[in-house]
């Protein structure tokens, strides 16, 4: 049967054409939007959720739905246009669009059911998509992938990140659709509608490319049945667009991108014409295809067991780090993804546990946080990991994990001056202050083997976006097997009655404050040294008790840049009750050196705590 008589094309394009209508209302209503962009992807929309797509109307989360994520995220009005087709929204609620009581934002966020991944920040979208293709294969569903890019954002590095590692994998599930429509925001878009310059990188990366004219809606319709037929590789659609498609005023015009229509005659005569684009067709509206739902057991959720390290052991975190997510591998919703860095970071070791759920990605830092995304849109809870400053890189993906708040549980090894010969480039020194700039990410900081082992089994259950730092040197355990360790939370690991001084480290200060310790307690000087393993949420409570005991002075010592690390962390949490805190910290560029000479000559050795204390 020809796709002309399997689908009712008069139906697909009526539905067009009020996708159009209801993208131009809701951003007229709004005052604000971006009408143009809807307009140039109407058709390739209408097809997508009306003869492509398999999902269930009513059940946007269903795991056997097929997915859909807008990377053109200013697109956002024809989203959730469709799903007001489609019955899921009211109408007339698309009249709310970004209002500060309506879920209807400006760009898509999970607040919606209907969307996986916060999108707006161009660039991102395939990278997510990619994740939710390879949960396809952890679950072993048959769902396919949709991605909606725009052409602008093609000349961000992360999509053809997303694309060399999509091919890698040979994800036919995968099908991407770029709306050429030629024009980006501030002018015309880099090939403007010559597609061959752009299919032939898509085919350079290993995409099978198809090329069509995206408003005609047979065309759509047979390169997605093509796209459907390829196996072993990706399908690209390049889709040929007029931005602003449909109403002459704005019809392939520059200058209005982000340009509503304005309320009165301007609206009024751009609806008129679009009532005059409807067909005759007979028949109901169309519906979309339902999936092929499997039933699955229930999520087993794992426990790491009891530790196997003894006190005195000298292990690095990084490599306590692989051994824990190894084990809990146990839970099959657990996957690990990699930057090229497995053998530093020990993420190698659950590769060797769990292969099928391991996923190398190369050197490929934005993919690598984009594809966790889409794991964990998709009930995944993936382990990415790299070196901690490889991970500014990928900020901007941090940064929209947060807005979606998934579950994804970042490890950045390597961090801070201890890491030694290697120099400052190799150094994530402001790790810690990116994390904490985002208000819902958990970040953790373990000192050794048993509390990383810890904090991993927590954070992997704890709800949200969660970082922990790990280290590159060995450090001695001083925890033993039973001991507990609570987000939220910290450890007084030494303390009198008599302590003039609360002394507060995490990872490697916290030994070089155990060192401190020693010294000044041979010179009859008592300080009490705090642990603080969990830097945001941080135990407030317990560090204004320390600060209380020890008549209000507080000292923080951290292998990172003064701003945003540890003692900022410490320092808004007593300073409601009035405390100030003394901060040692890294406070200039450093220079390549063995790690004992570093922390010396940056300040956060015993000696200057030693200094700090007495002073």
């Amino acid at each position: 049967m020809s796709v002309e008589t399997s689908v009712r094309v008069p139906a697909l394009i009526n539905v067009a054409t009020r996708l159009r209508i209801d993208s131009v209302r809701s951003t007229s209503e709004a005052g604000s939007g971006h009408p143009s962009t809807c307009c140039s992807a109407a058709e390739i929309v209408a097809v997508l959720f009306f003869a492509e797509m398999r999902y269930d109307p009513r059940d946007p989360q269903n795991p056997d739905n097929d997915r859909f994520v807008l990377s053109k995220g200013h697109g956002a009005p024809i989203l959730y246009a469709a799903w007001a087709e489609v019955g899921f929204l009211k109408r007339e609620a698309l009249l709310s669009l970004r209002r500060l009581d309506s879920d209807l934002e400006g760009h898509p966020t999970p607040r919606l059911p209907f969307v996986d991944v916060a999108t707006g920040s161009v660039g991102q979208g395939l990278a997510s998509g990619v994740g939710i293709a390879l949960n396809a294969r952890r679950i072993n569903s048959d769902y396919r992938t949709y991605v909606l890019l725009g052409d602008g954002e093609c000349a961000e590095g992360s999509v053809w990140e997303a694309a060399s590692v999509a091919a890698e994998y040979k994800l036919d599930s995968l099908c991407g659709i770029t709306d050429v429509n030629a024009l980006g925001q501030s002018g015309p878009t880099l090939w403007q509608h010559d597609t061959e310059p752009l299919a032939a990188r898509w085919r350079a990366f290993g995409w099978h490319v198809l090329t069509v004219d995206g408003h005609d809606v047979v065309e759509i319709l047979d390169a997605l049945e093509k796209a459907r037929q390829t196996r072993g590789r990706p399908t690209m659609i390049l889709a040929r667009t007029i931005k602003g498609k449909g109403i002459s005023l704005m019809e392939g015009k520059e200058g209005w991108h982000g340009k509503p229509l304005k309320k009165g005659e301007e609206l009024n005569k751009a609806l008129a014409e679009l009532q005059l684009q409807f067909v005759p067709d007979e028949g109901p509206p169309p519906q979309p295809p339902m999936p092929r739902t499997v039933s699955r057991p229930a999520p087993r959720q794992a426990s790491i067991g009891r530790s196997a390290y003894k006190l005195g052991d000298q292990v690095a975190t990084r490599e306590a780090y692989g051994d824990a997510i190894a084990r809990l591998g146990g839970d099959d919703r657990v996957v690990a993804i990699d930057g090229d860095v497995k053998n530093s970071t020990f993420s190698e070791k659950f590769e060797q546990a769990h292969p099928d759920r391991f996923y190398q990605v190369y050197i490929a830092e934005q993919a690598m946080i984009g594809i966790a995304m889409g794991l964990a849109s998709r009930g995944a809870i993936p382990f990415p990991s790299t070196f901690a400053a490889f991970l500014t890189r990928a900020y901007d993906f941090v940064r929209m994990t947060a807005i979606s708040f998934l579950n994804v549980k970042i490890a950045g090894s390597h961090a801070g001056v201890s890491i030694g010969e290697d120099g400052p480039s190799q150094m994530g020194l402001e790790d810690l202050a990116m994390m904490r700039a985002q208000p819902n990410i958990t970040v953790l900081y373990p000192s050794d083997a048993v509390s990383t082992e810890r904090l991993i089994e927590r954070m992997a259950y704890h709800p949200g976006p969660a970082y922990m730092r790990t280290t590159r040197p060995k450090t001695p355990v001083i925890y033993g097997p039973d001991e507990t360790f609570e987000i939220g939370g910290l450890k007084v690991v030494r303390e009198s009655n008599s302590d003039v001084a609360s002394v507060i480290g995490a990872g490697v200060t916290l030994f070089e404050a155990l060192k401190a310790y020693d010294e000044l307690k041979a010179q009859g000087i008592n300080i009490r040294v705090i642990d603080l393993y969990s830097v945001q949420p941080v135990d407030a409570a317990a560090l204004i008790r320390c600060a209380r005991a020890t008549k209000g002075q507080l000292i923080t010592v951290e292998d990172h840049y003064a701003a945003g690390g540890i003692g900022d962390a410490v320092a808004e949490a007593v300073a409601p009750e009035g405390f100030t805190v003394r901060r040692l910290a890294v406070s200039e560029i450093p220079r390549s050196g063995a790690p004992a000479e570093l922390l010396d000559r940056y300040g956060i050795s015993a000696r200057h705590i030693v200094a700090a204390v007495k002073g």
